[in-house]
């Protein structure tokens, strides 16, 4: 047997008043010779009246782990699973009960004085139990706040598994759409890249071209005004020298020369002003394929930032779910100090349980014996009462024989002493009478 305890060890006679005040009627033939079936049956009726977890009870969950086997014929294991079920919450019930060395051998082969031991502490925990209901209610109470409090902190950790595990998979999903989307941007920004240099060459002719075209307007207006003045002094030298026919045609034909030079530069120009507008509609053209790939440089660039927003809101969900797991180990701690702190009150409560019951049956047994003592004293003292009485009347019975025997005995002394007397003058007057016959001398002393 266990060292380790500190309950009173019941006789047979009180284990069985208490578990008849439970409702169960055992013998003491089945006390001495305890079987399998009668030790089970009274444990779990203890454990019953404590924790409220009875065979009925454990039916559902023994059903659910038969329905978890993979095996096709569950009910070979039936009766082993129940069992084990069964030995645990007795088994945590008996470390309740400070027996540390419970075991199933308790269940298939129990001893007498063993079995009368744990019926002992049984039988004391739901005692101890019965008197602190109140406070087992609120340390339950609270154990059911605390377990309600885990399951919801248990689904909501499930809850964010869930929305990190469907992130994982969007991000899963996005990633290749993300590698195509880097790889277009890294192909657009080369484009960008190669349009802008492009750009700059075509911006940088644009403005040499304009500055050509300044030139030729400019030039093409020297030109003009120089006609218009060749013209002038033309007319005015016309109208001051003879025209001469040759000269005029040689002047024709200089200034039709000049003309169709001068349409031809105008028709370069012209040209080259037509090839200007194809390069500005071309950079037009340019420009919108730019604003296009800009759009979507930008479109990308909201896409990476919506992506990196998600790895945010991911790291935060794992941030939160590192804080739900420390909460988690928290309320684990607070509920393993719980579990501690009420086997501690409930150790010092049994204790003082204990020593208040000691003091109480002392106390009783002290009231007992002093009745039982007072109600001997009384009768003894009823009796000495009596025999006062009787003394009472024989002391005056005595004493009025002891005054008719003083007076009857005074009187008897008083003849003696008379008669005494009378003998020693006789005697002396004999002696004397003696003596003077004998001739001796006789003192009277």
């Amino acid at each position: 047997m266990s060292g380790q305890y500190w309950f009173p060890n019941m006789p047979i006679p009180e284990i069985m008043t208490a578990l008849s005040e439970w409702g169960l009627n055992v013998s003491n033939e089945q006390l001495v010779r305890p079987s399998s079936d009668f030790v089970i049956g009274v444990y779990n009726a203890c454990l019953e009246q404590v924790t409220s977890i009875s065979p009925n009870v454990l039916h559902k969950p023994t059903q659910r782990a038969l329905a978890s086997l993979e095996d096709a014929n569950p009910d070979l294991y039936n009766n082993a699973i129940s069992h084990n079920i069964m030995l645990y919450h007795l088994s945590r019930f008996a470390t309740s009960a400070r027996i540390m060395d419970f075991s199933s051998r308790d269940l298939s082969a129990p001893e007498p004085e063993r079995t009368r031991f744990i019926l002992s502490a049984f039988i004391n925990f739901v005692k101890f139990a019965e008197q602190c209901t109140t406070f087992i209610s609120n340390v339950r109470e609270k154990s059911a706040q605390v377990i309600e409090e885990r399951e919801q902190v248990i689904q909501e950790l499930s809850e964010v598994q869930h929305n990190l595990a469907v992130l994982k998979a969007q991000r899963a999903k996005d990633e290749p759409k993300c590698e195509q989307l880097k790889e277009e941007n890294a192909a657009v920004t080369t484009q960008l890249l190669a349009a802008k240099e492009v750009h700059t060459g075509l911006t940088k002719e644009i403005e040499s071209l304009k500055i050509e075209r300044a030139h030729l307007q400019a030039r093409n207006e020297t030109v003009n005004s120089e006609s218009a003045l060749l013209m002038d002094n033309n007319s005015r030298t016309r109208s001051r020298i003879v025209q001469s026919p040759e000269r005029i045609r040689r002047n024709i034909m200089t200034m039709g020369t000049t003309a169709i030079e001068d349409k031809k530069a105008v028709a370069l120009h012209e040209t080259k002003a037509r090839d200007l507008q194809a390069k500005i509609s071309a950079l037009v053209n340019i420009e919108k394929d730019v604003r296009s790939c800009i759009e979507q440089l930008q479109t990308t660039e909201k896409e990476v930032q919506l992506l990196e927003g998600s790895q945010k809101e991911l790291a935060e969900l794992k941030d939160s779910l590192e804080y739900k797991k420390v909460e988690r180990g928290e309320l684990q701690k607070k509920t393993e100090r719980v579990h501690k702190q009420l086997g501690n009150a409930q150790e010092k409560l049994e204790r003082a349980q204990r020593h208040a019951e000691e003091k109480r049956q002392a106390s009783q047994q002290t009231v007992e014996r002093l009745q039982r003592d007072y109600e001997k004293m009384d009768i003894e003292r009823r009796e000495n009462d009596k025999q006062v009485e009787e003394l009472r009347m024989e002391a005056g019975d005595i004493e009025t024989k002891m005054v008719e025997h003083l007076k009857k005995s005074e009187t008897e002394l008083n003849e003696l002493l008379a008669e005494y007397w009378k003998l020693r003058h006789e005697t002396e007057v004999y002696m004397e009478t003696l003596a003077n016959k004998l001739n001796m001398n006789v003192s009277s002393d």
